[in-house]
């Protein structure tokens, strides 16, 4: 896990419209890691970020979901939601990596590699907030909550 302070790992990943985005090297944003496109938890959690994206929006914080979907993929899961993020696909890990939130799981006693629910808020380039193995249900009002409780974000 990535704690404050430490530099945020510049990307460029291709979002749900093969779009190539990039983490914005100023100002606030949300990277959330999730394991899954169109999973339970993951959809809870996709759809939170909607129903509250006005919020996000007003306060001019961009928020990007990453996960090692492909963007086909990527591109089914935001249309049947109506997700508006930027949903990014990071198919070989690289990003997902680079934010310690990639390897090895484990689940119905199967071991593979893949992405952990991590959420980072940068600020100019650095990670100011942490959530490691966050729970879908609310996490998107957990960090509004989180900036509009914290007056140096």
């Amino acid at each position: 896990m990535l704690e404050p302070g430490t530099d945020a790992p510049q990307f460029t990943l291709p979002n749900q419209h093969d779009e190539a985005v990039s983490l914005p090297e100023s100002g606030l944003a949300v990277v959330y890691f999730y394991p899954r496109a169109d999973t339970p938890g993951c959809t809870t959690e996709a759809c939170s970020f909607r129903d509250h994206w006005s919020e996000y929006e007003d306060r001019g914080v961009p928020v990007f979901g990453i996960s090692d979907d492909p963007v086909a993929d990527l591109a089914a899961f935001a249309e049947e939601y109506d997700l508006p993020v930027d949903l990014l696909s990071d198919e070989d890990g690289t990003v997902s990596t680079a934010y310690d939130s990639y390897g090895e799981k484990n689940m119905f006693g199967k071991t593979f590699d893949g992405v952990f629910r991590n959420t980072y808020v940068v600020r100019d380039g650095e990670v100011v907030l942490a959530y490691e193995g966050v729970d879908p249900e609310g996490h998107a009002e957990e960090i509004l909550a989180d900036l509009d409780g914290t007056d140096d974000l």
